[in-house]
């Protein structure tokens, strides 16, 4: 499977004889277009990616061998008659994609993702580290 990516490794888009291809385009501005915050409190990593329109079947959130979160999902053309006509498309769609290299102290087996109103709210939470254990020692 092949997407206009791969036509980014071959040509500088500063070469006015090839410029992107429209694929490319699309796929580049999908990718731009989605929207994400990561804000890290004391006890977990929260990610907020704004996916106005997608619904959670639409989406998909995957963590790579517990190092890579990945965020993948497609915002769909809308279908419209042949008589129709467009005056402006200003809106993203097709297929999106965001990765993020994770920390070591995430608590995997307690992620959760959910989508509400447009926004999908991944919380992962820490790995809490041992506190300190006092003991006192006798003295000999």
């Amino acid at each position: 499977m092949t997407s206009g990516f791969e036509h980014f490794s071959q040509v500088s888009l500063r070469d006015k004889d090839c410029p992107p291809s429209r694929q490319f385009v699309k796929d580049a501005t999908a990718v731009a277009n989605t929207q994400v915050d990561w804000l890290e409190t004391a006890d977990a990593h929260i990610f907020k990616a704004d996916l106005p329109g997608l619904t959670r079947q639409d989406v998909k959130v995957i963590i790579e061998d517990g190092q890579t979160l990945e965020i993948s999902g497609e915002r769909k053309k809308e279908e419209t008659s042949k008589n129709d006509t467009w005056h402006r498309v200003e809106r993203s769609r097709g297929a999106f994609l965001r990765k993020f290299r994770l920390p070591e102290n995430i608590y995997i087996d307690s992620v959760k993702a959910q989508v509400e109103n447009g926004v999908l709210t991944i919380t992962l939470p820490k790995i809490l580290a041992p506190r300190p254990e006092v003991r006192t020692i006798e003295v000999l």
